[in-house]
């Protein structure tokens, strides 16, 4: 009998480990695969990626399809009408990334949300349209696929369109969403937007009801018979030049024809033998988690112990002081040629800063000297690792939940209110977190700042950990933690991106705790330090892969805190 059981527990690891796409990833359990892996917050649309991987598509293909399929599944932050960052580590060692952040639209001014008293209009920079950027996303997501794609770009977008077009199961975390008094509101105000997740008698489709976006797949059948231009020029264009029109915005159809994603390189790091990915300016992302590894490899975190007070007291510190470089130099590097990016990038800054760190002792945060902005918690990450070996860490958003709420009419997305990420207030910088200096204050044309950190972490030219995080601000600190987790505390994938987080962010001078993350005599510890608490719900929704390059093993995990996510591999 014991020979029996033997053998079919045996079975059974066996085929989780060859079948991995069965596995529902969550908690601290990883999904397993040997050939190729995709990890987001929609388990649909995760499956949509893997299945480009099995056909043959590269970590690339698998990032177009799995982007778009997001657009249909993951609403609050998947997106074509808004924009992000994608880093890609191929396994001959090639590295580069893809900037197709939000632009400010040529009629753009420096106080274009400013009363005649220099304060903020109706909080015009993140409600209606005059506060939506320019969108990236699927110049960005064309740019990438014609540079390191190898299957026919109309392949990759097709899957997308199939889901809009015949529907898909309305799952619990959008229907709550589109149950909200928040979102009624602008149900009410935009009819354009209640067609898209209302059915036809007003009422919202229950979890499980077939949910079908006629227009978005329309929208996306243009894109994927033209391409960029399907978006940025014809039908899409026009229609979405002619809603702003007609609705006090500020897009034109120059605007939309002159968008150009970028190709830049990533900001390079090391910490504790490995090689650090990670997005370059305009996001600040990869320039302050660099910045943090630096002064923290200066510690020994492993016998310091995993969230101790004395732990969460070094990371407190180091994340005030690039937090507070963050807001200082960085900005769009289009507009501001002269960051110095270079040094805060470097082994002697980061030295300088731990020499400034009092052991027993927080720091202040002083708004008048320098060593936030609003920015929304809705964006969404996923990772990608092709059987070659190669990884993409893509980061996209439209900025709030859902963005403006504002769907443009027969276009079927969601529009962005990034331009809330631009500094609205020039010159005024204080201590409850409002930010005005002048790299990252509007221009017409000019990108505003990001903390997307889409990263990359290798070893010896091989990428092993593709990690990012939305969560506005804090997802440098969640992407930061869980490197962490796994370099310095040995954690696998899943264990990494479970364990409890916190966030500081210079201004305001607080520390925000997950309500679980911390015992009531670490908090105390903590505080006799001299530092102040708060808790939230949860913090980030990261999204891993690692490979074990020895066993050949890729393990992946969609964070539980994502109620939609899921690791597909094969």
């Amino acid at each position: 009998m014991k020979n029996r059981v033997r053998f079919f527990l045996t079975v059974v690891c066996a085929i989780l480990l060859v079948v991995p796409s069965l596995l529902a990833t969550g908690g601290r359990i990883p999904a397993y695969a040997r050939n190729g892996m995709v990890v987001s917050a929609s388990e649909i649309a995760s499956e949509t990626g893997r299945d480009i991987l099995q056909r043959g598509g590269n970590a690339v293909d698998a990032a177009v399809a799995t982007a778009f399929a997001l657009a249909v599944t993951w609403p609050s932050a998947g997106n074509l009408g808004g924009g992000g960052f994608l880093v890609y580590h191929g396994a001959d060692g090639r590295v580069t990334a893809f900037d197709f952040r939000e632009k400010a639209p040529l009629a753009a001014t420096r106080t274009m949300y400013l009363d005649e008293n220099g304060r903020i209009r109706n909080n015009s920079n993140h409600d209606g349209l005059l506060a939506v950027g320019v969108p990236g996303t699927v110049a960005g997501l064309f740019a990438a696929h014609k540079k390191l794609g190898s299957l026919p770009w109309a392949e990759l977008v097709a899957p997308a369109e199939k889901l809009a077009r015949k529907g898909i199961p309305m799952s619990w975390a959008v229907y709550q969403h589109t149950k909200s008094e928040w979102m009624k509101a602008y149900f009410e105000k935009y009819p354009s937007t209640a067609k898209v997740f209302l059915k036809k008698d007003g009422s919202a489709y229950e979890p499980g009801e077939l949910w079908r976006q006629p227009d978005l797949a329309e929208t996306l059948a243009r894109i994927r018979k033209h391409g960029r231009d399907g978006f940025y020029k014809g039908k899409t264009a026009h229609l979405l030049a002619k809603f702003m029109r007609e609705n006090g915005g500020i897009i034109t159809e120059k605007d939309l024809a002159e968008y150009e994603a970028i190709e830049r390189k990533p900001v390079h790091g090391t910490y504790r033998g490995y090689d650090i990915y990670a997005m370059c300016p305009p996001s600040s992302g990869g320039v302050a988690l660099i910045e943090m590894l630096n002064i923290l490899e200066g510690y020994n975190l492993a016998a310091i112990g995993h969230n101790s007070a004395l732990y969460l007291h070094l990371l407190t510190e180091a994340m005030r002081r690039a937090f507070a470089d963050r807001a200082q130099f960085l900005g769009d590097p289009d507009f501001n040629p002269d960051m110095p990016v270079e040094k805060l990038l470097s082994k002697e800054h980061a030295e300088k800063l731990r020499s400034s760190i009092d052991l027993f002792r927080a720091s202040p945060s002083d708004s008048a000297r320098f060593n936030q902005r609003y920015e929304s918690t809705e964006t969404t990450h996923f990772s990608v690792v092709d059987k070659q070996g190669n990884a993409v860490s893509m980061t996209y958003t439209l900025e709030q939940s859902y963005g403006t709420k504002i769907v443009a009419e027969g276009l079927g997305f969601l529009l962005n209110n990034e331009m809330g990420d631009f500094n609205a207030i020039p010159g005024l910088t204080n201590s409850r977190g409002r930010i005005g200096t002048e790299p990252n204050t509007i221009a017409p044309g000019k990108r505003m700042l990001s903390s997307m950190t889409p990263t990359i972490v290798a070893r010896d030219g091989k990428p092993v950990l593709a990690i990012g995080s939305p969560g506005g601000r804090t997802i440098i600190n969640t992407v930061l933690q869980v490197i962490l987790n796994v370099i310095d505390h040995g954690m696998n994938v899943a264990q990494a991106i479970e364990a409890g987080r916190i966030h500081h962010q210079w201004l305001p001078d607080i520390t925000s705790f997950e309500k679980w993350a911390i015992s009531p005599d670490t908090q105390k510890l903590y505080e006799n330090m001299g530092h102040r608490v708060r808790f939230r719900s949860i913090q980030g929704r990261a999204m891993g892969i690692f490979i074990d390059h020895e066993s050949g093993i890729i393990s992946g995990a969609a964070d539980s805190r994502s109620p939609d996510g899921g690791a597909a591999g094969y």
